[in-house]
């Protein structure tokens, strides 16, 4: 099946310029809001102010505004849609996820002007094709296919203009659109986390930054034949574009019908993976998006792309994770609850009936952990049972947390395999992939 096409609109520069474009979101959602407000109340309705607010309309220019700032506005409506699904209604996470593939491209005189500036106007005299349409766009960039004239094919990854200072306040006024709507619980404290998702983003634009990043996965795996890795290309890199090798590979998720042997192959490769990233290489890509990951058919081996959320873990977080997965595993709560403690949950106060349920919750989540044999994510209704618990938790019980930032980045990655699991169909033995991982590591 073919991708739509990629559509461009300019991205505003300046903080004024993105300030504005923010006003006109808020501006226009509040005119809906009085329009739609005195039609129902002249009906004889009494809506409240959620319902007014997500309406479609609204939910189209939430979306499309977001969409059209891309960067630091964006992501933040990505991670809400895939993180907060306990605090925000699923009508809002409805509107927030569809942010996940609604990225623009910048227009052509705007590239020009970020290829103009990184490699001088004569830039075009290094190449023999560059394909001025990308083939990729996200949050902070978009990707372009180009052959230089030593015959390199190559993957580049161009930054949005003025994203890289816009972060903080893209974030900020966000943020308070969300207060201002009342749609996140007044007793959620979404500070510590609007922090971190800063800081993820201000490395997530530093592409020196991921590209250290990629050549230490590079190195840690090597000599493993079921990956490929593009190589770094620091001649035609700079702070506003990312060169790297172009690899070819399809969508994962199209392996959906594949053979099953393919589809379990791909996820106990990905699985086992992920531990090695947290107990041996303690450095985790924390983004699940599913377009991260490639397949070649033709090699068999799994691409993995775009390293910008790479995460470095220190022992103690590594470690209470491994406590916590092994408690799990041996149906102990009091070590995960000793585990959880380790990992920077249960700071602030909490009752013993909240704790207990936080406990079971990260238990349950640690099912695929517990069978010893082929776990079938495709037969396995997990991912909404967690869900309803962690509703449960917030609604019925009144614990609104939030998490630590190194636990939110960590449960974001293996929720997107657990998604990814169940999309492939995948049976695989989470249980033998952790015991062969981590049989030789001491907590």
């Amino acid at each position: 099946m073919n991708k739509p096409p990629i559509q461009s609109a300019n991205i505003p520069k300046s903080r004024l310029g993105r300030l504005s474009k923010m006003g006109q979101l808020v501006g226009g959602v509040a005119a809906s809001m009085l329009a739609q407000g005195s039609k129902q109340w002249l009906q004889g309705q009494r809506p409240s102010s959620k319902e007014l607010l997500l309406t479609p309309q609204n939910a189209h220019r939430l979306a499309d505004h977001l969409a059209q700032l891309r960067g630091a506005a964006m992501k933040v409506g990505q991670l809400l849609s895939m993180d907060a699904g306990d605090l925000i209604p699923e009508e809002l996470a409805l509107i927030l996820s569809k942010l996940r593939s609604e990225a623009k491209s910048m227009p052509l005189n705007q590239l020009m002007g970020q290829l103009d500036q990184a490699w001088g106007v004569d830039w075009q005299a290094q190449f023999t094709q560059f394909s001025f349409y990308p083939v990729a766009a996200a949050s902070i960039g978009q990707v372009h296919q180009a052959h230089t004239l030593d015959g390199r094919h190559l993957a580049l990854k161009i930054q949005y203009p003025g994203i890289k200072t816009s972060i903080d306040s893209d974030i900020d006024n966000l943020a308070s659109l969300l207060r201002l709507s009342r749609l996140i619980p007044k007793e959620v404290n979404l500070q510590p986390i609007l922090e971190e998702a800063k800081r993820q983003l201000h490395a997530e634009a530093d592409y020196h930054y991921e590209a250290d990043c990629l050549n230490l996965y590079r190195t840690h795996l090597n000599n493993d034949a079921r990956f490929t890795l593009p190589k770094v290309h620091a001649d035609l890199s700079c702070d506003c574009i990312l060169a790297m090798d172009f690899v070819e590979g399809v969508a994962i998720e199209s392996r959906e019908n594949a053979p099953q042997a393919e589809r379990d192959f791909i996820m106990s490769t990905l699985f086992e993976l992920l531990f090695k990233e947290m107990f041996v290489f303690k450095l985790v890509q924390t983004d699940p998006n599913f377009a991260n990951y490639q397949f070649n058919p033709a090699t068999q081996r799994i691409v993995l792309l775009d390293f910008g959320a790479t995460r470095h873990y220190s022992d103690l977080i590594a470690n209470g994770y491994l406590k916590l997965m092994r408690g799990a595993q041996n149906h102990q709560l009091d070590d995960i609850l000793a585990a959880a403690q380790q990992i920077g949950f249960f700071s602030e106060h909490i009752l013993p009936q909240q704790k207990t349920a936080v406990l079971e919750l990260f238990y349950q989540a640690c099912e695929p952990l517990q069978y010893d044999g082929e776990y079938d994510f495709a037969q396995s209704d997990l991912a909404s049972r967690i869900k309803t618990k962690g509703m449960a938790l917030s609604l019925e019980q009144d614990y609104w947390h939030t998490p630590p930032a190194d636990a939110l980045f960590f449960h974001r990655k293996l929720g997107g395999l657990y998604l990814l699991a169940s999309k492939l169909k995948a049976r695989i033995n989470v249980y033998q992939l952790f015991k062969n991982v981590t049989q030789d590591i001491n907590e």
